[in-house]
């Protein structure tokens, strides 16, 4: 399902601020040579990544989801001069492709990568953290969010995408194991009164998650 027609699409990128040359390369490199290219945050979104992150302007970020290293420099924009990000990511692969973006960024001595399951790494990272962007397995996502909660300083914000997983979460009944999760993980949160919530219709769904307590 179409979420948001093509022209709209459009006509929103024309009237948000350009892309850098760097980040152009990656969605380029990713369109031409990755076969899920279109887990890749785009235009629209990177830019909205990167006015939240430059709004925080956090000391740490979390990313639960590298993929190929885009979002990362979107959110690393807004990052303090001492502070950093670090990104997890399973697949070797990805990892290895975001490196060489990261590499050419002028914010490779701030993001720091991690190779695994999300759910092993997240408990090893010692921070507090002010902003995490959850984009992976869908499965995980209630996991993911639970193991950052506790370490996410009040007032701080989760960031989580494809909340509304290409219209699927409304099928009755939803089926799909992602979009299944997804609808899970969204009923998880409307009922957590740890945070306050709004769930933009951004591309793919974003849901905008802050701590209050």
């Amino acid at each position: 399902m179409e979420l948001i027609p093509g022209n709209i699409q459009a006509y929103a990128e024309r009237f948000t601020s350009p892309e850098s040359d760097l980040l152009k390369q990656v969605a380029a490199d990713t369109y031409a040579h990755h076969k899920e290219a279109h887990m890749l945050s785009g235009h629209l979104q990177g830019r909205f990544l990167a006015m939240v992150s430059r709004l925080v302007a956090p000391q740490y970020i979390l990313e639960v989801g590298t993929f190929t290293g885009y979002s990362a420099l979107c959110l690393a924009e807004g990052l303090r001069a001492d502070g950093q990000l670090h990104t997890i990511e399973l697949r070797e692969q990805e990892v290895n492709t975001a490196r060489h973006y990261f590499e050419a960024s002028a914010y490779s001595h701030q993001i720091v990568q991690h190779t695994g399951e999300a759910g092993s790494v997240i408990p090893s990272l010692p921070f507090t953290w002010d902003l995490v962007f959850i984009d992976a397995d869908k499965p995980g996502y209630i996991n993911y969010y639970e193991l950052v909660l506790p370490r996410l300083r009040k007032g701080g914000l989760v960031i989580a995408d494809n909340v509304l997983f290409h219209g699927q979460v409304l099928e009755e009944p939803v089926t799909g194991k992602s979009a299944k999760a997804i609808q899970a993980f969204n009923d998880h949160v409307l009922k957590d009164n740890r945070v306050d919530r709004v769930l933009l219709t951004l591309r793919d769904g974003v849901l905008l998650l802050q701590k209050n307590r």
